[in-house]
């Protein structure tokens, strides 16, 4: 039998490309470990996101490529992953900076936001939400939060946490029922003080509930948050669109990538499985064409998302076989996919 080598193991999974970046796996430095006994080879594949949508394709595309080798019996490949930076964050020990934007208000911006952040930490990233819409701070009464944990004397303000996200939300500032009548300077102090005065340790991604618009408030908060890429929320309907289209040229105006379109309430399912487009259709597909970024998800109408919101539950973790969580699930992938092609380029 003859004897395996590293650089033949090397030579096979340099034929094994990543989908989404289109380069084998050799090349972009995801094998690791690898360790070869007699006829048993065994290697990790670090990914650049654990959310991966491709992540069973990969596994069983590299596992057949090295059995392939004359003289190998067996493999054993562990899959890990090592979510890259954005080199724009500096003084922070965040990853990535992720913005849920909206043109308008009522289109399901939180509840997106919300969920993406949970689903990313469902898929084992390391992950937290700050909630910074000062017209409606819902993501507290989203995640099951009510206050901030206390801040031992001498150290950074401690965030809430909640299904393993880290949360920090203007509406722990004010009393409940409080109306937040902030100027721009405020929010710009406020939003600093969230990035550099709370300790969130060390995170793969950070996402930002933006306020809906595309105002003062809203620039002001994109230019003093260092983000790494956008996602719009939309609805099908016409007017959702010409709205959200005002906050594709925001991000645009500002530099900040847009990751993708998110179609929400884009329909709902019957009994029989038919699909009713309550709210009319193609406002998401025709906002990415004209953003020139993909439609990530089009999230139906589904009781459960609506009920998840309200009891602090969000939907991945209360129903994760319900077609809203089912979406919701892919959209993180999604997201994360896109994050990692825009780092590594």
């Amino acid at each position: 039998m003859p004897n395996v080598t590293q650089e033949q193991v090397l030579a096979a999974l340099s034929q094994v490309q990543d989908p989404e970046l289109r380069k084998d796996l050799v090349t972009l430095k995801m094998i690791k470990d690898i360790k070869i006994e007699d006829s048993k080879v065994s290697f990790t594949v670090e990914l650049t996101t654990p959310a991966c949508p491709l992540r069973g394709q990969i596994q069983k595309d590299a596992e057949n490529a090295v059995l392939a080798i004359d003289g190998v019996d067996s493999v054993n490949v562990t899959m890990g992953a090592r979510v890259p930076a954005d080199d724009k964050i500096k003084d922070l020990t965040i990853k990535n900076i992720i913005a849920v934007g909206s043109g308008k208000g009522g289109v399901g911006k939180s509840t997106v936001a919300v969920n993406l952040a949970v689903a990313l930490a469902k898929c084992g990233a390391k992950v937290g939400l700050m909630d910074a819409d000062i017209y409606g701070p819902n993501v507290p009464t989203m995640m099951g939060v009510e206050s901030l944990p206390p801040t031992p004397q001498g150290m950074k303000i401690q965030p809430a946490l909640a299904y393993d996200v880290k949360v920090m939300s203007i509406g722990f500032m004010v009393s409940p029922g409080q109306p937040l009548i902030w100027r721009g300077p405020m929010l710009h102090s406020a939003i600093k003080q969230f990035l550099n005065d709370v300790d969130w340790g060390d995170l793969d991604y950070l996402i930002v509930d933006l306020p809906p618009g595309t105002g003062d408030v809203q620039l002001s908060l994109v230019q003093t948050v260092p983000l790494s890429g956008g996602v719009i929320v939309t609805m099908p309907q016409k007017v959702s669109f010409d709205d959200a289209f005002r906050a594709v040229s925001m991000f645009n105006k500002m530099e900040v990538p847009i990751l993708g379109i998110v179609e929400n309430m884009s329909y709902l399912e019957m009994e029989d499985g038919t699909k009713r487009q309550i709210f009319g259709e193609g406002g998401g597909e025709h906002l990415a064409s004209m953003a020139g970024a993909p439609l990530l998800a089009n999230i139906p109408i589904d009781e459960s998302i609506r009920s998840g919101g309200d009891q602090g539950d969000p939907v991945v973790i209360a129903d994760p076989e319900s077609q809203g969580a089912k979406a919701m699930m892919a959209l993180a992938e999604s997201v994360a996919a896109r994050m990692s092609m825009q780092i590594r380029g």
